[in-house]
């Protein structure tokens, strides 16, 4: 749909991610900046996609606190908790699936 609807024009989109795998959404951003660079269109997205996140020269806002904040990509929290259950998955496996009489640890 992506390739064969979008032409010139605002794009407002709302986790356009949720159908698409990681390959996917790789081959949205192409379309992005192919749409983009020329100037041709715009992209307002809400997204929870760090993969969409990191569009070069993409202006982020976080709205989870009570007013709406610039950020940075590597400042996103959908970037660090991908960035730490990747290099350890392990660690999350630990926290998520202790029994609920174990104590927690870092170890």
């Amino acid at each position: 749909m992506f390739a064969n609807r979008f032409e010139q024009g605002i794009y407002i989109l709302d986790e356009p991610e949720a159908a698409l795998s990681p390959q996917r959404q790789l081959s949205f951003l192409k379309i992005i900046h192919d749409l983009a660079t020329p100037l041709h269109a715009q992209f307002l997205i809400a997204t929870h996609s760090p993969i969409l996140m990191a569009y070069p020269g993409a202006l982020i806002f976080d709205l989870d606190g009570d007013e709406i904040q610039p950020t940075s990509y590597q400042e996103t929290k959908h970037y660090q908790v991908t960035r730490d259950f990747l290099n350890s998955p392990e660690r999350f496996f630990r926290h998520l699936f202790r029994k609920l009489d174990e104590p927690e640890s870092d170890a």
